[in-house]
């Protein structure tokens, strides 16, 4: 089976940062809509995480988005990385969004997605947290490291239930594959733009699991320049030096140019299904399971 899953944050995190501009606004509900009626074209439904300040501040995109038929799963309260948070914090974090997501489409949040794949060995806690607010399905974990930790050690490239003290969660992780040794993703983010079309399809048809995992920031070229030192350390809460500011550039505008079109070729060709219906179809007596 292959997972469409999209998280959404980019007209919160526009006004949050960087100036509200009304014409990003504006592009992003342009770039929404183009893939919201190919999916209605192709009878594709997909699970949106949504970051909860979306649902107070932007109701009417989460709206558009559960009006058309998709899942809206949760992407924490306001972007935060996860492993720069308490678990204090992290609490309120996912009790604040849950609340709001749910008041704005009137419908249970049963899925759930951290930002920047933050959960991984050392604040594995955070399954027990969205047990707490009754979160049946996780797709968090990034099986290998990168910028901002993953969770290598984790063991699985697909699906598997995860034990804690206080709940059950399906985790559906995120998909590698080996390139010169290193485990490299392939199906979302820059990886996406940066691999070739050929590439991503060839990868996921080698297995029955695959997850692509899109941003509306992925396919919209950049035309700001590099962020400023308060700019980074503001949005990335890390220091903010001329070699972390320009990596960040780099790695977040490669590809653009060509990405949407990329996208929509993928979606048009590859049939698709969203993380609720991916639950339904598996065999849950028959995947691994694994006690944290």
């Amino acid at each position: 089976m292959n997972i469409l899953t999209f998280d959404i944050e980019e007209w919160y995190d526009e006004k949050a940062h960087f100036g509200a501009r009304e014409e990003k606004y504006q592009e992003f509900d342009g770039y929404l809509r183009q893939i919201l009626e190919l999916l209605d074209e192709r009878s594709i439904k997909g699970t949106f995480f949504c970051v909860g300040k979306m649902a107070t501040d932007f109701p009417q995109v989460v709206k558009l988005i559960a009006e058309k038929g998709h899942e809206i799963g949760c992407h924490s309260n306001v972007h935060m990385w996860l492993t720069k948070m308490s678990r204090d914090e992290v609490t309120e974090d996912t009790r604040e969004a849950i609340d709001s997501l749910e008041q704005c489409v009137g419908s249970k949040v049963k899925s759930y997605r951290a930002p920047a794949f933050s959960i991984g060995e050392q604040n594995k806690w955070a399954f027990e947290v969205l047990g707490e607010f009754g979160i049946k399905r996780d797709a968090s974990v990034f099986p290998a490291a990168r910028d901002f930790g993953g969770f290598s050690n984790f063991g699985h490239k697909s699906p598997v239930l995860v034990y804690t003290s206080n709940c059950i969660l399906k985790e559906f992780p995120i998909c590698t594959t080996k390139i010169l040794g290193k485990e490299l993703a392939y199906s979302g983010g820059g990886y996406f733009r940066f691999f070739p079309l050929s590439f991503v399809k060839k990868e996921m048809e080698k297995s029955d699991y695959s997850m692509a995992y899109f941003h509306i920031g992925d396919l919209v070229p950049e035309t700001k320049g590099v962020m400023s030192k308060e700019e980074f350390e503001d949005y990335f809460k890390e220091p903010g030096t001329l070699k972390s500011r320009y990596m960040r550039y780099i790695k977040s505008n490669l590809g653009k140019k060509g990405a949407f079109s990329k996208l929509k070729s993928l979606i048009r060709e590859t049939n698709f299904v969203n993380l609720e219906q991916a639950d339904s179809q598996i065999d849950w007596k028959q995947t691994p399971t694994m006690v944290l």
